[in-house]
């Protein structure tokens, strides 16, 4: 061994060529058990860059469902920030995401159609942040039954937190009566609310767990 190592310092002295120095130097990095920890830590990441790519442009491709006609409030809106919330890992991607794509359909909506843009936004995008949120306390919990049970609590909170918006407004005065008025003109738009909501997160879990079984390297952290 002494031999060795003497021989090897003479090869790191003399440097007979740069392509023996890099080589030597690489042999002796993977002898290190620290080559091990990098290793596996760098391809930690990059599956988790493939994951969250593969979940930002689910959701892209759902929000474009906005541009082509549809029944009433039968829209990917909170079913994207659900899915958001549950899949992408980074809490604050996972806040982002939703409420960016939502604001890029907006312009194409005002550019396509003239409608992108109103004055409940941010009671819009408000309920979109209480959704992700909703959707962290789904991690892990991903059955067919709590699936259902987010779905329609975010139809709810979606429903309640944009129609008082709709009533700060002032069309329905500004009183308890008129506030309740607001919500009982809102019932009838609340099935396509509902039944959006349940479709778009069947295709987007449904399509996730898919994705999982068949290409799990697409969607998987290790």
């Amino acid at each position: 061994m002494a031999d060795l190592d003497r021989k090897s310092s003479l090869n790191i002295v003399s440097m007979p060529s740069q392509n023996g120095f890099q080589n030597l130097i690489l042999r002796r990095w993977k002898k290190n058990p620290m080559f091990r920890l990098y290793s596996h830590s760098n391809t930690k990441s990059m599956q988790l860059d493939s994951r969250s790519k593969f979940i930002i442009a689910f959701v892209f491709l759902g929000a474009l469902s906005r541009l082509i006609p549809h029944p009433l409030n039968f829209t990917p809106i909170a079913a994207m920030a659900l899915f958001g919330g549950t899949y992408l890992l980074n809490k604050k991607m996972a806040y982002l995401v939703p409420v960016s794509v939502m604001f890029l359909s907006d312009i194409l909506l005002e550019i396509f159609t003239g409608n992108g843009f109103h004055n409940q936004m941010l009671f819009v995008y408000g309920s979109i942040l209480l959704i992700t949120r909703m959707g962290f306390l789904l991690r892990g919990r991903e059955q067919r039954q709590t699936i259902m049970v987010a779905s329609l609590t975010g139809s709810l909170l979606f429903f309640f937190i944009t129609n008082f918006g709709c009533w700060t407004t002032g069309y329905y005065g500004y009183t308890a009566q008129g506030l309740a008025n607001c919500y009982i003109a809102a019932i009838p738009f609340f099935k396509g609310t509902v039944m959006g909501d349940l479709f778009y997160n069947l295709v987007f879990f449904s399509g996730f767990a898919i994705v999982n079984r068949f290409a799990p390297s697409w969607v998987r952290t290790r």
